[in-house]
Protein backbone atom coordinates (compact mmCIF):
# COMPACT_ATOMS: atom_id res chain seq x y z
CA UNK A 1 0.00 0.00 0.00
CA UNK A 2 1.27 3.46 -1.19
CA UNK A 3 1.46 6.96 0.66
CA UNK A 4 2.51 10.28 -0.26
CA UNK A 5 5.30 12.64 1.26
CA UNK A 6 4.94 15.90 1.42
CA UNK A 7 6.97 18.80 1.84
CA UNK A 8 4.64 22.35 2.58
CA UNK A 9 5.42 25.34 2.11
CA UNK A 10 5.57 25.78 -2.04
CA UNK A 11 3.97 28.19 -3.44
CA UNK A 12 1.78 26.53 -6.65
CA UNK A 13 2.47 28.16 -9.75
CA UNK A 14 1.91 26.44 -13.39
CA UNK A 15 -0.90 25.31 -15.17
CA UNK A 16 -3.18 21.98 -14.30
CA UNK A 17 -5.20 20.07 -16.77
CA UNK A 18 -8.32 18.85 -15.93
CA UNK A 19 -9.15 15.53 -16.18
CA UNK A 20 -12.72 14.02 -17.69
CA UNK A 21 -15.33 13.63 -14.09
CA UNK A 22 -15.57 10.60 -12.40
CA UNK A 23 -19.31 11.06 -11.21
CA UNK A 24 -20.07 11.82 -14.91
CA UNK A 25 -17.91 8.31 -16.67
CA UNK A 26 -19.29 6.16 -13.89
CA UNK A 27 -22.99 6.93 -15.25
CA UNK A 28 -22.07 6.93 -18.43
CA UNK A 29 -20.10 3.54 -18.75
CA UNK A 30 -23.56 1.80 -17.78
CA UNK A 31 -25.16 3.10 -21.33
CA UNK A 32 -23.05 0.78 -23.35
CA UNK A 33 -25.93 -1.92 -21.76
CA UNK A 34 -28.38 -0.01 -23.58
CA UNK A 35 -27.76 -1.25 -27.17
CA UNK A 36 -25.92 -3.68 -28.62
CA UNK A 37 -23.76 -1.46 -30.90
CA UNK A 38 -20.65 0.24 -30.08
CA UNK A 39 -20.51 3.07 -27.20
CA UNK A 40 -17.01 4.85 -27.41
CA UNK A 41 -15.94 7.08 -24.47
CA UNK A 42 -13.65 9.99 -24.70
CA UNK A 43 -11.94 11.95 -22.35
CA UNK A 44 -12.25 9.40 -19.39
CA UNK A 45 -10.11 9.06 -16.56
CA UNK A 46 -7.64 6.64 -15.24
CA UNK A 47 -9.00 5.87 -12.34
CA UNK A 48 -9.06 2.79 -9.93
CA UNK A 49 -13.05 3.17 -10.32
CA UNK A 50 -12.62 3.39 -13.85
CA UNK A 51 -11.20 0.44 -14.23
CA UNK A 52 -13.20 -1.16 -11.30
CA UNK A 53 -16.75 -0.47 -13.27
CA UNK A 54 -14.94 -1.62 -16.49
CA UNK A 55 -14.79 -5.21 -14.76
CA UNK A 56 -18.36 -4.89 -13.95
CA UNK A 57 -19.46 -4.44 -17.49
CA UNK A 58 -17.31 -7.30 -18.65
CA UNK A 59 -19.29 -9.73 -15.92
CA UNK A 60 -22.34 -8.77 -17.95
CA UNK A 61 -20.35 -9.74 -21.02
CA UNK A 62 -19.77 -6.50 -23.02
CA UNK A 63 -16.12 -6.62 -24.61
CA UNK A 64 -14.42 -3.21 -23.92
CA UNK A 65 -10.75 -1.80 -25.46
CA UNK A 66 -8.52 1.06 -23.99
CA UNK A 67 -7.32 2.57 -27.04
CA UNK A 68 -3.47 3.25 -26.86
CA UNK A 69 -2.57 5.93 -25.25
CA UNK A 70 0.81 7.62 -24.34
CA UNK A 71 1.53 6.70 -20.73
CA UNK A 72 1.97 10.47 -19.91
CA UNK A 73 -0.85 11.74 -21.31
CA UNK A 74 -4.17 11.99 -18.92
CA UNK A 75 -7.17 10.32 -20.13
CA UNK A 76 -7.95 7.70 -22.39
CA UNK A 77 -10.53 6.21 -24.63
CA UNK A 78 -12.75 3.13 -23.95
CA UNK A 79 -14.86 1.83 -26.47
CA UNK A 80 -17.82 -0.53 -25.24
CA UNK A 81 -19.81 -3.42 -27.14
CA UNK A 82 -22.78 -5.01 -25.27
CA UNK A 83 -23.95 -7.33 -28.46
CA UNK A 84 -24.78 -10.14 -26.30
CA UNK A 85 -25.88 -9.98 -22.37
CA UNK A 86 -24.36 -12.96 -20.60
CA UNK A 87 -25.16 -12.15 -17.44
CA UNK A 88 -27.67 -10.03 -15.51
CA UNK A 89 -25.81 -10.51 -12.15
CA UNK A 90 -23.70 -7.92 -10.64
CA UNK A 91 -22.09 -9.74 -7.69
CA UNK A 92 -20.65 -8.52 -4.32
CA UNK A 93 -17.77 -9.19 -4.67
CA UNK A 94 -17.30 -6.57 -7.80
CA UNK A 95 -20.17 -4.24 -6.51
CA UNK A 96 -18.64 -4.24 -2.92
CA UNK A 97 -15.84 -1.73 -3.30
CA UNK A 98 -18.11 1.22 -5.28
CA UNK A 99 -21.19 2.50 -5.02
CA UNK A 100 -21.86 3.83 -8.52
CA UNK A 101 -22.15 -0.06 -9.36
CA UNK A 102 -26.09 0.49 -8.56
CA UNK A 103 -26.21 2.41 -11.78
CA UNK A 104 -26.28 -0.50 -13.68
CA UNK A 105 -29.38 -2.07 -12.02
CA UNK A 106 -31.67 0.50 -14.70
CA UNK A 107 -30.36 0.28 -18.14
CA UNK A 108 -30.10 -3.56 -17.21
CA UNK A 109 -33.55 -4.11 -16.32
CA UNK A 110 -34.53 -2.31 -19.78
CA UNK A 111 -32.32 -3.86 -21.90
CA UNK A 112 -32.46 -7.52 -20.60
CA UNK A 113 -35.44 -7.16 -19.13
CA UNK A 114 -34.14 -8.21 -15.38
CA UNK A 115 -31.15 -7.12 -13.43
CA UNK A 116 -29.91 -8.84 -10.01
CA UNK A 117 -27.52 -6.70 -8.61
CA UNK A 118 -25.52 -6.77 -4.47
CA UNK A 119 -26.17 -3.58 -2.48
CA UNK A 120 -23.31 -1.21 -2.95
CA UNK A 121 -20.62 -0.09 -1.44
CA UNK A 122 -18.02 2.88 -1.17
CA UNK A 123 -16.71 5.51 0.78
CA UNK A 124 -18.15 5.38 4.51
CA UNK A 125 -19.35 8.62 4.61
CA UNK A 126 -23.05 7.97 6.07
CA UNK A 127 -26.35 6.46 5.35
CA UNK A 128 -27.07 6.52 1.49
CA UNK A 129 -29.37 4.20 1.18
CA UNK A 130 -30.81 3.28 -2.07
CA UNK A 131 -34.93 2.83 -1.67
CA UNK A 132 -35.22 5.67 -3.90
CA UNK A 133 -33.78 3.81 -6.91
CA UNK A 134 -36.26 1.22 -6.22
CA UNK A 135 -39.15 3.33 -5.50
CA UNK A 136 -38.32 5.00 -8.76
CA UNK A 137 -37.86 1.76 -10.46
CA UNK A 138 -41.31 0.62 -9.42
CA UNK A 139 -42.94 4.00 -10.66
CA UNK A 140 -41.59 3.21 -14.20
CA UNK A 141 -43.62 -0.29 -13.77
CA UNK A 142 -40.38 -2.89 -12.45
CA UNK A 143 -41.15 -5.38 -10.16
CA UNK A 144 -38.12 -5.07 -6.80
CA UNK A 145 -37.22 -8.48 -4.97
CA UNK A 146 -35.17 -7.82 -1.85
CA UNK A 147 -33.02 -10.96 -0.72
CA UNK A 148 -30.23 -12.68 0.52
CA UNK A 149 -28.28 -8.82 0.21
CA UNK A 150 -29.23 -8.73 -3.53
CA UNK A 151 -31.77 -6.77 -5.45
CA UNK A 152 -33.76 -8.42 -8.19
CA UNK A 153 -35.63 -5.91 -10.21
CA UNK A 154 -38.20 -7.46 -13.34
CA UNK A 155 -39.62 -5.92 -16.10
CA UNK A 156 -43.83 -7.45 -16.01
CA UNK A 157 -45.38 -9.40 -19.01
CA UNK A 158 -44.81 -6.97 -22.16
CA UNK A 159 -41.89 -4.71 -20.95
CA UNK A 160 -41.92 -1.52 -18.79
CA UNK A 161 -44.48 0.51 -19.41
CA UNK A 162 -43.35 3.54 -17.87
CA UNK A 163 -44.82 5.96 -15.64
CA UNK A 164 -44.86 8.71 -13.02
CA UNK A 165 -42.32 9.72 -10.11
CA UNK A 166 -42.09 12.34 -7.87
CA UNK A 167 -38.52 11.95 -6.12
CA UNK A 168 -39.14 13.53 -2.28
CA UNK A 169 -35.67 14.32 -1.80
CA UNK A 170 -33.13 15.04 -4.43
CA UNK A 171 -31.08 11.74 -5.91
CA UNK A 172 -28.45 12.24 -8.36
CA UNK A 173 -27.77 8.45 -8.35
CA UNK A 174 -31.66 7.86 -8.18
CA UNK A 175 -32.59 9.76 -11.26
CA UNK A 176 -29.76 8.68 -13.52
CA UNK A 177 -31.01 5.08 -12.87
CA UNK A 178 -34.32 6.08 -13.90
CA UNK A 179 -33.42 8.09 -16.83
CA UNK A 180 -31.57 4.77 -17.98
CA UNK A 181 -34.78 2.53 -17.21
CA UNK A 182 -36.95 4.74 -18.88
CA UNK A 183 -35.09 5.22 -21.80
CA UNK A 184 -36.31 2.35 -23.18
CA UNK A 185 -39.82 1.56 -21.43
CA UNK A 186 -43.15 1.54 -23.96
CA UNK A 187 -44.47 4.34 -23.01
CA UNK A 188 -43.52 8.47 -21.62
CA UNK A 189 -42.28 8.86 -18.37
CA UNK A 190 -42.14 12.14 -15.85
CA UNK A 191 -39.58 12.17 -13.21
CA UNK A 192 -40.27 15.31 -10.96
CA UNK A 193 -37.70 17.10 -8.50
CA UNK A 194 -34.64 14.88 -10.44
CA UNK A 195 -31.26 16.04 -9.63
CA UNK A 196 -30.24 18.34 -12.39
CA UNK A 197 -26.10 17.98 -11.89
CA UNK A 198 -23.71 18.50 -14.38
CA UNK A 199 -23.29 14.55 -14.45
CA UNK A 200 -26.85 14.23 -14.75
CA UNK A 201 -26.86 16.56 -17.80
CA UNK A 202 -23.79 14.76 -19.21
CA UNK A 203 -25.85 11.70 -18.92
CA UNK A 204 -29.15 12.94 -20.77
CA UNK A 205 -26.62 14.35 -23.91
CA UNK A 206 -25.18 10.86 -24.10
CA UNK A 207 -28.54 8.92 -23.98
CA UNK A 208 -29.90 11.67 -27.02
CA UNK A 209 -27.01 11.09 -28.69
CA UNK A 210 -27.78 7.24 -28.77
CA UNK A 211 -31.46 8.28 -29.87
CA UNK A 212 -33.64 8.84 -26.47
CA UNK A 213 -36.02 11.58 -26.46
CA UNK A 214 -35.86 13.39 -22.83
CA UNK A 215 -37.60 17.11 -22.25
CA UNK A 216 -36.20 19.10 -19.43
CA UNK A 217 -32.47 18.41 -19.65
CA UNK A 218 -30.70 20.82 -17.41
CA UNK A 219 -34.47 21.08 -15.19
CA UNK A 220 -35.94 19.14 -12.43
CA UNK A 221 -38.91 17.93 -14.21
CA UNK A 222 -37.55 15.35 -17.50
CA UNK A 223 -40.33 13.96 -19.44
CA UNK A 224 -38.82 10.72 -21.22
CA UNK A 225 -40.49 9.22 -24.26
CA UNK A 226 -39.62 5.47 -24.46
CA UNK A 227 -37.85 4.09 -27.81
CA UNK A 228 -37.59 1.00 -29.16
CA UNK A 229 -34.11 1.20 -29.71
CA UNK A 230 -30.93 3.26 -29.03
CA UNK A 231 -28.07 3.01 -31.18
CA UNK A 232 -23.91 3.55 -30.41
CA UNK A 233 -22.72 7.00 -30.25
CA UNK A 234 -18.94 8.61 -29.40
CA UNK A 235 -18.85 11.14 -26.30
CA UNK A 236 -16.40 13.24 -24.93
CA UNK A 237 -16.50 12.60 -20.78
CA UNK A 238 -17.43 16.47 -19.49
CA UNK A 239 -14.76 18.13 -17.05
CA UNK A 240 -14.21 17.30 -13.50
CA UNK A 241 -15.90 20.10 -11.66
CA UNK A 242 -15.03 18.65 -8.15
CA UNK A 243 -11.20 17.44 -9.01
CA UNK A 244 -10.93 21.62 -10.27
CA UNK A 245 -12.96 22.46 -7.50
CA UNK A 246 -9.83 20.74 -5.32
CA UNK A 247 -7.00 21.66 -7.37
CA UNK A 248 -8.51 25.59 -6.67
CA UNK A 249 -8.21 25.13 -3.10
CA UNK A 250 -4.55 23.63 -3.36
CA UNK A 251 -3.02 26.74 -5.34
CA UNK A 252 -5.67 29.53 -2.66
CA UNK A 253 -4.27 27.79 0.54
CA UNK A 254 -0.53 28.30 -1.19
CA UNK A 255 -1.10 31.58 -2.08
CA UNK A 256 -0.30 30.36 -5.35
CA UNK A 257 -1.43 31.78 -9.03
CA UNK A 258 -2.54 28.19 -11.30
CA UNK A 259 -4.69 27.94 -14.44
CA UNK A 260 -7.34 25.30 -14.32
CA UNK A 261 -6.59 24.36 -17.97
CA UNK A 262 -10.70 22.65 -19.67
CA UNK A 263 -12.38 23.15 -16.41
CA UNK A 264 -16.23 24.72 -16.97
CA UNK A 265 -16.97 28.00 -14.90
CA UNK A 266 -20.81 27.86 -15.74
CA UNK A 267 -20.91 24.31 -14.31
CA UNK A 268 -18.95 24.80 -10.83
CA UNK A 269 -20.87 28.41 -10.35
CA UNK A 270 -21.29 27.72 -6.60
CA UNK A 271 -17.85 27.05 -5.47
CA UNK A 272 -15.96 29.86 -7.73
CA UNK A 273 -18.87 31.87 -5.25
CA UNK A 274 -17.21 29.85 -2.04
CA UNK A 275 -13.50 30.88 -3.04
CA UNK A 276 -14.32 34.81 -3.88
CA UNK A 277 -16.26 34.95 -0.94
CA UNK A 278 -12.58 33.49 0.85
CA UNK A 279 -10.65 36.15 -1.17
CA UNK A 280 -9.42 34.11 -3.59
CA UNK A 281 -9.14 35.65 -7.09
CA UNK A 282 -11.05 33.60 -10.06
CA UNK A 283 -10.74 34.35 -13.57
CA UNK A 284 -13.25 32.71 -16.24
CA UNK A 285 -12.90 32.23 -19.81
CA UNK A 286 -13.30 29.75 -22.34
CA UNK A 287 -10.36 27.48 -22.04
CA UNK A 288 -10.57 27.37 -18.19
CA UNK A 289 -10.53 29.67 -15.01
CA UNK A 290 -7.53 30.97 -13.18
CA UNK A 291 -6.93 31.01 -9.83
CA UNK A 292 -5.15 33.04 -7.80
CA UNK A 293 -4.50 34.54 -3.88
CA UNK A 294 -2.09 36.85 -2.59
CA UNK A 295 -3.90 38.00 0.70
CA UNK A 296 -5.35 37.32 3.88
CA UNK A 297 -8.04 34.28 3.19
CA UNK A 298 -11.17 35.61 4.73
CA UNK A 299 -13.65 33.20 7.17
CA UNK A 300 -17.24 31.84 5.40
CA UNK A 301 -20.63 29.99 6.29
CA UNK A 302 -20.66 27.62 3.45
CA UNK A 303 -23.90 25.03 3.56
CA UNK A 304 -23.88 22.34 1.31
CA UNK A 305 -26.85 21.34 -1.06
CA UNK A 306 -28.55 19.91 -4.15
CA UNK A 307 -26.91 21.99 -7.50
CA UNK A 308 -26.68 24.21 -8.27
CA UNK A 309 -26.09 24.84 -4.38
CA UNK A 310 -22.32 23.86 -2.88
CA UNK A 311 -21.35 20.36 -3.54
CA UNK A 312 -21.15 18.45 -0.87
CA UNK A 313 -18.03 17.19 -2.46
CA UNK A 314 -16.21 20.27 -2.29
CA UNK A 315 -16.74 20.27 1.49
CA UNK A 316 -13.73 18.83 2.97
CA UNK A 317 -11.58 20.51 0.52
CA UNK A 318 -12.49 23.97 1.65
CA UNK A 319 -12.67 23.17 4.92
CA UNK A 320 -8.72 22.67 4.34
CA UNK A 321 -8.99 26.59 3.19
CA UNK A 322 -10.52 27.91 5.72
CA UNK A 323 -8.18 26.48 8.35
CA UNK A 324 -5.74 29.39 6.87
CA UNK A 325 -8.47 31.96 7.30
CA UNK A 326 -8.35 34.98 9.40
CA UNK A 327 -11.29 34.24 11.29
CA UNK A 328 -13.99 31.61 12.32
CA UNK A 329 -15.94 30.08 9.51
CA UNK A 330 -18.92 27.69 9.53
CA UNK A 331 -19.68 24.61 7.57
CA UNK A 332 -23.16 22.91 7.38
CA UNK A 333 -23.32 19.49 5.68
CA UNK A 334 -27.19 19.03 4.52
CA UNK A 335 -26.29 15.89 2.10
CA UNK A 336 -24.64 13.35 4.38
CA UNK A 337 -24.47 12.84 8.12
CA UNK A 338 -21.19 11.69 8.28
CA UNK A 339 -18.70 13.85 5.97
CA UNK A 340 -16.58 15.31 8.50
CA UNK A 341 -13.94 12.01 9.53
CA UNK A 342 -10.83 14.17 8.23
CA UNK A 343 -11.77 17.00 10.92
CA UNK A 344 -9.63 14.94 13.39
CA UNK A 345 -6.68 14.62 10.90
CA UNK A 346 -6.73 18.36 10.17
CA UNK A 347 -6.62 18.58 13.77
CA UNK A 348 -2.97 16.27 14.18
CA UNK A 349 -1.91 19.36 11.63
CA UNK A 350 -2.68 21.88 13.84
CA UNK A 351 -6.17 22.80 12.65
CA UNK A 352 -8.45 24.55 15.16
CA UNK A 353 -12.09 22.65 14.08
CA UNK A 354 -14.93 21.43 15.96
CA UNK A 355 -17.58 18.86 14.58
CA UNK A 356 -21.00 18.62 16.33
CA UNK A 357 -23.93 17.31 14.23
CA UNK A 358 -23.62 18.21 10.63
CA UNK A 359 -22.18 21.77 11.66
CA UNK A 360 -18.42 22.08 11.87
CA UNK A 361 -16.80 25.24 13.31
CA UNK A 362 -13.15 26.42 11.86
CA UNK A 363 -11.24 28.76 13.18
CA UNK A 364 -8.67 30.08 11.03
CA UNK A 365 -4.43 29.45 12.36
CA UNK A 366 -1.95 31.25 11.55
CA UNK A 367 0.31 27.82 10.74
CA UNK A 368 -0.50 24.24 9.94
CA UNK A 369 2.36 21.98 10.81
CA UNK A 370 3.41 18.40 8.93
CA UNK A 371 1.96 15.20 10.23
CA UNK A 372 1.63 11.76 9.98
CA UNK A 373 -2.42 11.38 8.49
CA UNK A 374 -4.94 8.96 7.58
CA UNK A 375 -7.59 9.10 4.30
CA UNK A 376 -11.02 7.84 5.59
CA UNK A 377 -12.76 8.87 2.14
CA UNK A 378 -12.08 10.03 -1.27
CA UNK A 379 -12.91 14.09 -0.45
CA UNK A 380 -11.31 13.95 2.81
CA UNK A 381 -7.79 12.78 1.12
CA UNK A 382 -8.03 15.72 -1.01
CA UNK A 383 -8.50 17.94 2.11
CA UNK A 384 -5.13 16.27 3.94
CA UNK A 385 -3.35 16.55 0.50
CA UNK A 386 -4.45 20.65 0.55
CA UNK A 387 -3.63 21.16 4.09
CA UNK A 388 -0.27 19.32 4.14
CA UNK A 389 0.96 21.67 0.98
CA UNK A 390 0.56 24.41 3.60
CA UNK A 391 1.58 23.35 6.41
CA UNK A 392 5.59 23.61 7.23
CA UNK A 393 7.45 20.55 7.34
CA UNK A 394 6.80 16.68 6.33
CA UNK A 395 3.42 15.26 5.99
CA UNK A 396 2.64 11.59 5.34
CA UNK A 397 -0.98 10.81 4.15
CA UNK A 398 -1.41 7.24 4.08
CA UNK A 399 -4.43 4.88 2.77
CA UNK A 400 -4.05 7.08 -0.69
CA UNK A 401 -6.32 4.22 -2.37
CA UNK A 402 -9.08 6.61 -1.58
CA UNK A 403 -7.42 8.94 -3.80
CA UNK A 404 -6.77 6.92 -6.43
CA UNK A 405 -10.50 6.56 -6.99
CA UNK A 406 -11.10 9.75 -8.10
CA UNK A 407 -8.13 11.99 -8.75
CA UNK A 408 -6.49 11.20 -12.08
CA UNK A 409 -2.53 10.96 -11.22
CA UNK A 410 -2.86 13.49 -8.46
CA UNK A 411 1.26 13.85 -6.79
CA UNK A 412 2.02 14.23 -11.18
CA UNK A 413 -0.49 17.15 -11.79
CA UNK A 414 0.71 18.54 -8.41
CA UNK A 415 4.33 18.52 -9.50
CA UNK A 416 3.34 20.29 -12.84
CA UNK A 417 2.60 23.66 -10.32
CA UNK A 418 6.01 22.81 -8.14
CA UNK A 419 4.48 20.78 -4.99
CA UNK A 420 7.33 18.82 -3.28
CA UNK A 421 5.39 15.80 -3.25
CA UNK A 422 5.92 11.57 -3.88
CA UNK A 423 4.38 8.67 -3.91
CA UNK A 424 6.23 6.11 -1.91
CA UNK A 425 5.48 2.04 -0.47
CA UNK A 426 4.12 2.29 2.95
CA UNK A 427 6.06 -0.44 5.25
Amino acid sequence: MDKLIIRGGQRLVGTIPVSGAKNSALTLIPCALLTEEPVTLRNLPRLADIDGFQHLMNQFGVTTAIQGTRPEDFGRTMRLEATRITSSVAPYDLVRKMRASILVLGPMLARAGEATVSMPGGCAIGNRPIDLHLKALEALGAEIELAQGYVKAMQPDGGMPGGDFDFPVVSVGATENAVMAAVLANGTSRLFNAAREPEIVDLCNLLTAMGAEIEGIGTSDLTIHGVKRLHGATYRVMADRIEAGSYACAAAITGGDVRLEGAKADEMQATIHALRSIGVHVDEDAKGIRIAANGALRPADLTTAPYPGLATDMQAQLMALLCKADGTSVLKETIFENRFMHVPELARMGADVTANGRTAVVKGVDTLTGAEVMATDLRASMSLIIAALAAQGESQVRRIYHLDRGYERLEEKLKLVGADIERVGDD
